[in-house]
């Protein structure tokens, strides 16, 4: 799987992007239809302490999926929204099968 990182308003940083990159593993493993994904980290003024966001697309036949997180750490965004991608992507296997 391909994956291309961005970063708004916020400094670059390997650590970032290898968890990513671990976690994005393990879903390529489990769904292999999944060819690219989008990470975006992105900061953001809130009210509470949640402002680091992490927004993750993921390209693959059909309609892409996307899911995005805030949370207090990046590490804590990216495993939010991992998990989220993982559910949308079960559903859409269960419906791959039906066809």
């Amino acid at each position: 799987m391909q994956i291309i990182y961005e970063y708004h308003d916020v400094n670059a940083s390997d650590r970032l992007e290898a968890i990513a990159k671990e976690k994005l593993g393990h879903l390529s493993t489990k769904f292999d239809f999944v060819h690219r994904a989008d990470v975006f980290f992105k900061t953001q003024n809130r009210s509470d302490d949640k402002e680091q966001i992490c927004d993750i697309r993921l390209s693959m036949p059909g309609p892409r999926i996307f899911a995005s997180t805030n949370a207090e750490t990046f590490e804590s965004a990216i495993s939010e929204t991992v998990r989220d991608l993982e559910d949308q992507l079960r559903k859409h296997k269960e419906k791959m099968k039906t066809y």
